[in-house]
This record gives C-alpha cells, sequence and structure tokens, in this order.
C-alpha cells in the first residue's frame, strides 16, 4: 500500500536515484547535472520551513516525490507556487504522481495558496496530459528558451486555481506553522 509523508533530508539519496534518470537521459529537467545528495538534503531542509515537501512510499522504499516552492520572491506573489513532481520511471502510471498532488494541493489549501504553476518541457506529453488530467490549463508557451542535449527545447506553463481569486485573500500560511 501506497502511503505519503512529509520528506526528510534522510530520504535525499532515494530522491536522487529517482531524479538521475531524468536528468542524463531526458529533457524532462533542464539540469545538466544530477545535484549531489547533500544538495537533495539541503534543499528538503529549506523548502520545508515554508512549503510542503512530500515523498510516495511503499515497504519503506520511496516511489516518487512532490513539492512546491515560490513562483517568484516578491509579497504580490506569496499565494502563487510553483509544483515539482518525479516519479520512479518503473512506477510511472500507476497512479503515485496522482496521490502525491493530491495531499499537495490539499495542503497548499490549508496554506491558503491559489494559484499552482507548472512548467513543462514542450514535446513532453505525458507530463502535459497528465497535468490536464489534474484539472491545470496551459497559459504560455515560451518556444526555443531552453537548450539541451544539442537541441532548442520550448517550456509550456500551466497554472491551476485553488480557489476564488476575486477579493482579498487570507494570509499565506508557511508549512511549518501548519
Amino acid at each position: 500500500m501506497i502511503e505519503i509523508r512529509v520528506a526528510t533530508p534522510a530520504d535525499a539519496a532515494q530522491l536522487q536515484a529517482i531524479y538521475a534518470p531524468y536528468v542524463k537521459e531526458t529533457t524532462i529537467t533542464f539540469d545538466y547535472e544530477v545535484p549531489t545528495e547533500a544538495d537533495f538534503a539541503a534543499t528538503i531542509a529549506e523548502t520545508l520551513h515554508l512549503y510542503p515537501y512530500f515523498v510516495a512510499t511503499e515497504n519503506e522504499r520511496i516511489l516518487g516525490y512532490v513539492y512546491a516552492h515560490a513562483y517568484k520572491n516578491r509579497a504580490a506573489y506569496d499565494w502563487a507556487v510553483e509544483v515539482s513532481v518525479y516519479v520512479d520511471r518503473e512506477r510511472q502510471s500507476h497512479g503515485v504522481g496522482k496521490q502525491l498532488y493530491q495531499v499537495l494541493e490539499a495542503t497548499l489549501k490549508k496554506q491558503n495558496v491559489a494559484i499552482l504553476t507548472a512548467c513543462i518541457t514542450g514535446g513532453n506529453q505525458g507530463s502535459l496530459t497528465f497535468h490536464e488530467k489534474m484539472g491545470y490549463e496551459q497559459v504560455a508557451n515560451f518556444p526555443k528558451i531552453g537548450y539541451k542535449f544539442d537541441q532548442w527545447l520550448d517550456v509550456l506553463w500551466l497554472q491551476k486555481c485553488l480557489t476564488e481569486t476575486a477579493g482579498k485573500l487570507p494570509p499565506f500560511i508557511p508549512f511549518s506553522e501548519l
């Protein structure tokens, strides 16, 4: 049975192992080098002050992870986040990403986040279809903005509203204060 829990820096090695093939073999991420285990641990710790970072586990093995971070570091963007999800390639299309997003979105609602954004490489039809099924709509296309594996790549921005965006919003609540 799959369980969702808050990530810890101790999960860094397993997250790095999930992420590495995406860096080395795909244009899904624009990283050229796999972040170190220490980089992963630091990112998890830093993220958890303000935003959620979750892992999906089965028998203590991490199957995937999801997190949110600031869309932009300006006060007017406090209610908008960028979300990212990575699932072990052997467990894709088995509902892991969906479960992770459901928990992430429920948590972000409690934090009074109104807008979710997702940045997807053009041509990544699997991610585009997944996000559309999760209620995201494409709002922007930046043609030929990234370069990896000797090719120019488009970037698509998708957006999902978690709450009504008219009127005054309640203050953003950091994840560490929930």
